[in-house]
């Protein structure tokens, strides 16, 4: 979301009484704020990957491995100024989803066994 700011700022040297009309961007000149937005929300995409995915090799991976994954590749094809978290979140949304199997095959249960 974006807030724009109209300066009605009154002239004294020609007419006293009308506003100054606000100045209207030139079609040329691209609005700078809509990008730097979608860069934090990609940087912010990348960051929760990582964290997803570091949760996830701890506790479900089902539901947090595909999460991590999925936001990870959106926030590389968002340009991400993290690339490196974003790749880190990848690979650990891969980990949890080979952590899962090996669960599955060791065990026959998606759930960790702490215990004897």
């Amino acid at each position: 979301m974006t807030l724009t700011l109209i300066d009605h700022t009154r002239r004294t040297d020609d007419v006293t009484d009308q506003a100054v009309a606000p100045e209207v961007p030139s079609a040329q000149a691209p609005d700078p704020t809509p990008r730097r937005a979608a860069g934090r929300e990609a940087d912010g995409l990348a960051v929760a990957s990582f964290v997803l995915g570091l949760v996830g090799l701890l506790a479900f991976n089902l539901l947090l491995g595909p999460t991590a994954i999925v936001m990870a590749l959106l926030s590389l094809a968002r340009r991400t100024r993290r690339p490196g978290r974003a790749y880190l979140g990848l690979a650990l949304g891969v980990a949890d989803l080979v952590v899962l199997a090996v669960l599955v095959t060791v065990n026959g249960t998606v759930a960790w066994n702490f215990g004897a």
